[in-house]
């Protein structure tokens, strides 16, 4: 059975830059994966050609065995595809609930629609009491949840998290890793790049070191902690609070 995700040579340009370089990963389905590495190593990049929103110079993208490339963007979420991306981009002049509508308006299981919504109010019940809120309102973290709360109503079946945790108190970033593991625990799969690298190698099945474009180095969370060069690079940083972000 193929990976439900599988990423080869995949080759990325911004004119003569090459923000990737033919990197190449898999993501298995029930799995967290995560892509570390500093400020401009291609992170970000990859996400967003995986979703459709940047065009790919080379290589291929594969999604349940299906190549990608052509693929426009709104189809990939209707195939369960789905990204969270980076500074959260939620509507602020709508309302909580008319946000969380909104990822799910080209859904037809109404019932199952209903039950997400419950769903995303248990896992953040702040949500829930700010569902008549206008989300340019809310506090950061609140935004927080309410972005990856959308990509919950939106039925992913691979959630591609980009920096979840930037900008939060440490306290809003125990909750938000919290949602991730349930997230998986619900059956999504998660590719995720996040800038705290500690609580990223936490809920992590497998990691990929990203550097200038390329994969350096790849492996179990367990044993990327073990390596002086994440060690020295990422983890002392990251304990203190001062993650990289890419």
């Amino acid at each position: 059975m193929p990976p439900l995700l599988e990423i080869d040579a995949l080759e990325v340009r911004y004119g003569a830059v090459r923000a990737l370089r033919g990197i190449s990963f898999t993501v298995e389905e029930g799995e967290i994966v995560t892509l570390i590495g500093a400020n401009g190593a291609g992170k970000t990049t990859a996400l967003r050609t995986i979703s459709g929103l940047v065009a790919a110079w080379g290589g291929s993208i594969r999604y349940r065995g299906r190549d990608l490339h052509g693929v426009a963007a709104h189809r990939l979420v209707r195939e369960g595809l789905v990204q969270v991306p980076e500074g959260r981009i939620i509507f602020g002049n709508l309302t909580v609930q008319e946000n969380l509508d909104l990822a799910a308006w080209w859904r037809r299981d109404r019932g199952e629609v209903r039950a997400d919504l419950e769903r995303v109010f248990q896992m953040f019940p702040r949500l829930a009491e700010r569902r008549r809120q206008r989300g340019g309102t809310l506090s950061g973290g609140e935004q927080q949840m309410l972005a990856v709360a959308r990509g919950i109503m939106a039925r992913p079946r691979l959630m591609l998290l980009d920096e979840p945790s930037m900008g939060l108190a440490p306290l809003l970033v125990r909750e938000i890793f919290h949602a991730i593991r349930e997230i998986r625990r619900g059956g999504t799969t998660i590719l995720l790049v996040e800038q705290n690298v500690n609580m990223a190698l936490a809920v992590a099945n497998r990691a990929y070191v990203l550097q200038t474009g390329e994969i350096i180095l790849e492996g179990r969370p367990e044993d990327l902690r073990e390596n002086p060069e994440v060690r020295a690079a990422y983890l002392g940083e990251a304990a203190h609070g001062q993650g990289r972000k890419g």
